[in-house]
């Protein structure tokens, strides 16, 4: 027992300084690569082996013949081990710069495409989350190419609509300073109604960028539809009157909703004045509201005639006004994007589809509490 626990204590002993030279050897050499660490590895393995056989050895006397058959023996072992972790380091390697590539392709501004060889179980984990991540990127860019998209749009549009009614202003007021209009109170009633018209785009300008910063604080209390609905009818009635338009809402049921009153007018009355420009004289506007398994949907419906199934899903988007509704007084295309930051505030959805002679747009609210 007592020269087991001495060979045992050699062994150790070597091993013990083979594992300290070989962690050097790997501070040294971290930042080289893969083959270089898995080489050092190896050759500590064999290292440890053999110092402990010699140390052992030469603690037994044993004679120089059998010395050097063990050492033989040992480096034998050493030449395949090494050249068995040269062989992995260089696949790994292998299949680490083929990752490297294509990571670099999608990283780029093209899609990943996994490497064909075989890898190992860790590096094939990391192909899946590139893929996965590859993925999310493409819906990313898509997505900030629509915003970008819809901002020089807008940035157009409103620059278009601001500045026509404000080359009329100055032409209205000029007539006035040089005494030259013929009916100032009309050129003063014409200028009011530009100013407000311009106060209602910077207010939807105003609500808008609320929105996209996240600061619109709402404050929801419990109401019933029948009377929010009832309210936005009525404030859109002159308007439906103006163009020959009929307003129909008499499929409203009376369901307690948890919204900010103030801001779900808003919504009701953006739908409103959307579908009762958009609806010909004589056209009806229809507006309904009840309960689903998904909460409350409310359903305004108008006679356009339909959207073009490409433009279906830029609908909301900020800035869309359609291929008809280029110039005033169709807005600056920031109505239905409030309906939807809005609605989608209130833990909702917006949506839109088409119907036989028009559209029909559907906001669907949770239910309130009971």
């Amino acid at each position: 027992m007592h020269d087991m626990l001495l060979i045992a204590l050699f062994a150790f002993l070597g091993a013990v300084g083979a594992g300290l030279l070989g962690a050097l050897a790997l501070f040294v050499l971290r930042r080289r690569s893969l083959t270089v660490s898995l080489t050092v590895v190896a050759a500590v393995a064999v290292t440890a082996m053999l110092a402990g056989t010699l140390v052992v050895a030469w603690a037994m006397f044993l004679s120089p013949h059998d010395l050097s058959v063990v050492t033989t023996v040992a480096a034998m072992a050493a030449t395949v081990s090494l050249a068995t972790a040269l062989l992995l380091g260089r696949w790994v390697v292998a299949r680490s710069k083929a990752l490297t590539l294509a990571a670099r392709s999608f990283g780029d501004g093209g899609s990943f495409a996994a490497p064909l060889a075989p890898a190992t179980a860790e590096l094939a984990a990391l192909s899946r989350e590139l893929e996965a991540t590859s993925a999310k990127l493409a819906v990313s860019r898509d997505r900030e190419r629509a915003l970008e998209t819809s901002r020089r749009e807008l940035v157009a549009w409103i620059s278009h609509d601001l500045r026509t009614p404000l080359a009329g202003l100055r032409a209205m007021s000029e007539a006035l300073e040089d005494g030259m209009a013929a009916d100032p109170d009309r050129y003063l009633r014409q200028i009011r109604t530009e100013v407000e018209r311009m106060n209602d785009m910077v207010g939807d300008l105003f609500e808008l960028s609320r929105i996209h910063a996240g600061t619109l604080v709402l404050s929801p209390s419990r109401v019933s539809l029948h009377d929010l609905v009832g309210d936005a009818l009525a404030g859109a009635d002159p308007l439906a009157r103006e163009h020959g338009v009929r307003l129909v809402g008499d499929r409203i049921d009376k369901i307690p909703v948890e919204v900010d009153g103030k801001e779900m007018s808003r919504v009701l009355g953006n739908l409103l004045v959307n579908a009762i420009r958009r609806t010909p004289a004589d056209g009806t506007v229809a507006v309904a509201a009840a309960g689903s398994t998904d909460g409350v949907v409310l359903t305004v419906t108008d006679g356009c005639g339909g959207i073009p199934e490409q433009d279906l899903p830029r609908v909301f988007d900020t800035g869309w006004r359609g291929s008809h509704a280029r110039t005033p007084p169709s807005g600056a295309g920031l109505g239905l994007a409030i309906v939807r930051g809005i609605v989608e505030a209130h833990r909702g959805s917006a949506a839109v589809r088409n119907v036989a002679g028009g559209c029909c747009f559907e906001v669907t609210l949770p239910a309130a509490g009971v």
